[in-house]
């Protein structure tokens, strides 16, 4: 069946405010915008559960190729079609590559720390904030790399610019929003600006969808990745 609830399969629904709401699998108590048409809500906790599996397989991978590395990473059970866990991954698979292009980074220190950011940026924020998650990925991304902080000068303005670029890129391609194609995006474009502004060159390769059948949504012939 085509992936929306992770309970009943049912389609989802953005709600106009925050309600309370009590997760289907742990039980937890919290305000959301977002359920299925048939009331049941995931936390992000539950929804994103396995995750922390990526930060050994990164440490393994000796790809150069961020799409490559988070096509595996997509394919391990505890990623869904849409989800916050793109919020991480983009990142993640960007420091991968980026170390194993020769790029000078304690990689296992870079990821805990892209995992612990990217944890904390919501589910829905490409429609509630105007900011897709993968395109903050790429700036959290790219704050890692340079040691960024809101004192910092040249780190700042390079880690608002890889956002900016990645949102750009993606928002040209339309609504609504595919987590697939739009960390396909902003990985697409951190490549770009990563060998412009640091002369590290990650392999990158063609892509093709193999999931546009579990996404309700999809652009189809609109999608630059649709086959």
């Amino acid at each position: 069946m085509k992936e929306e609830c992770l309970i009943c399969n049912a389609l989802l629904e953005y709600l106009e405010e925050d309600i309370l709401m009590e997760c289907a699998i742990c039980h937890r108590q919290e305000y959301s915008k977002t359920r299925c048409v048939n009331g049941h809500y995931v936390c992000s906790e539950c929804h994103t559960k396995g995750m922390d599996s990526i930060i050994g397989f990164c440490l393994r991978t000796d790809s150069k190729n961020p799409i490559e590395i988070i096509e595996a990473m997509m394919s391990m059970p505890f990623c869904h079609m849409h989800g916050p866990e793109h919020h991480v991954m983009v990142g993640a698979a960007l420091l991968t590559a980026y170390h194993n292009a020769g790029g000078d980074i304690d990689l296992s220190k870079a990821l805990s720390e892209m995992y612990a950011r990217g944890k904390q940026v919501p589910g829905g924020v490409c429609g509630f904030w105007g900011a897709c998650g993968a395109g903050i990925s790429t700036g959290i991304y790219m704050s890692i790399l340079t040691k960024a902080n809101p004192l910092a000068g040249e780190a700042w303005s390079l880690s608002n610019a890889m956002t900016s670029r990645a949102l750009g890129r993606i928002s040209r391609h339309g609504g609504p929003r595919c987590c697939k194609r739009d960390s396909y995006l902003a990985i697409l474009e951190a490549v770009e600006f990563t060998k412009e502004h640091f002369g590290i060159e990650m392999e990158r390769a063609d892509v093709t969808c193999s999931r546009a059948h579990l996404n309700n949504q999809c652009l189809k012939g609109n999608c630059p990745f649709h086959k």
